[in-house]
């Protein structure tokens, strides 16, 4: 887990209370959220984007641990935006540091759904890792 980043101020998020679905782009793999069992142990906010990706197998690419240190986990909301926490002061500091911004560009550490409708989160070309090397 990549913990917290001390630098930055701490922000309390509200976690989903209802069962939605996340819908990955372009691998078109959706997966269920389940409040009642967020994952746990990855990287990113408790509910983000980052860490659902990472406990269904789904590589997004985040260089400083998932602690809003980097822009590398850029991704577009595609639809469901509106459900998912305001950006701090401090996300958007650092994804003005990612290539192709876009309205719907977030940073998937940072980014968390409420559960209040499905979400379609479209991973950016430069941000697919395909190939990881076993550490």
């Amino acid at each position: 887990m990549g913990g917290q980043n001390p630098y930055l101020s701490q922000i309390e998020v509200p976690l989903p209370k209802t069962k939605y679905r996340v819908t990955f782009l372009p691998m078109n793999k959706t997966v269920e959220v389940d409040p009642d069992h967020l994952p746990q142990g990855y990287d990113g906010r408790p509910g983000s984007v980052l860490s659902i990706a990472l406990a269904n197998g789904i590589l997004l690419d985040h260089s400083c641990g998932g602690v809003c240190a980097c822009s590398t986990c850029h991704v577009y909301v595609k639809s469901g935006l509106d459900t998912c926490n305001q950006s701090s002061d401090d996300e958007d500091d650092m994804i003005q540091e990612a290539p192709g911004l876009e309205d719907c560009s977030r940073l998937g550490c940072q980014t968390v759904p409420d559960g209040s409708k499905d979400v379609v989160v479209e991973i950016p070309e430069w941000n697919r890792n395909l190939v990881k090397e076993a550490h």
